[in-house]
């Protein structure tokens, strides 16, 4: 059981604060609107009042867990299933790769959540790293 709370060093660590840093503001405008972000997401993608809650709350809470490193290889993976129904349910994929950088589509493209879940893989494997509660856990 050891061996799966091992950790990834510097490099891991880096990776789930770049994680957990750029999807922080991301989660803060959710939950800060919550009533309007649970209104759009049962209005606009049809997604059912309780698994709503749990995408606010996921986006939220996981990359608090990712900054503290508490949980990372499962708040990876919750991110992983988040941001591919993002992509999914979120009718990202059809408007192709690229973000909507200069307004000449309709939609954004998907590009953001697939370096979201290639960082999430990473720490999935890596572990949460150096200088987190996972680590301080584990020594105790």
């Amino acid at each position: 059981m050891e061996s799966f709370f091992q950790t990834g060093g510097v490099a891991a660590t880096i990776l789930r604060l770049t994680l957990g840093l750029v999807l922080l503001p991301h989660g803060w405008l959710k939950i800060s609107n919550f009533s309007n972000t649970l209104y759009h997401l049962q209005q606009d993608y049809q997604v059912p009042y309780l698994l709503a809650i749990l995408v606010i709350l996921t986006e939220f809470i996981a990359p608090l867990f990712l900054i503290a490193g508490f949980g990372s290889r499962l708040m990876a993976f919750l991110l992983i299933v988040l941001m591919t129904g993002a992509v999914i349910m979120g009718h990202h994929w059809q408007h192709g790769f690229f973000m909507n950088w200069f307004g000449h589509q309709k939609g954004e493209g998907f590009e953001y959540h697939l370096l979201a879940v290639g960082l999430a893989i990473a720490i999935m494997i890596l572990g949460s790293g150096k200088w987190s509660v996972d680590l301080l856990l584990v020594k105790k």
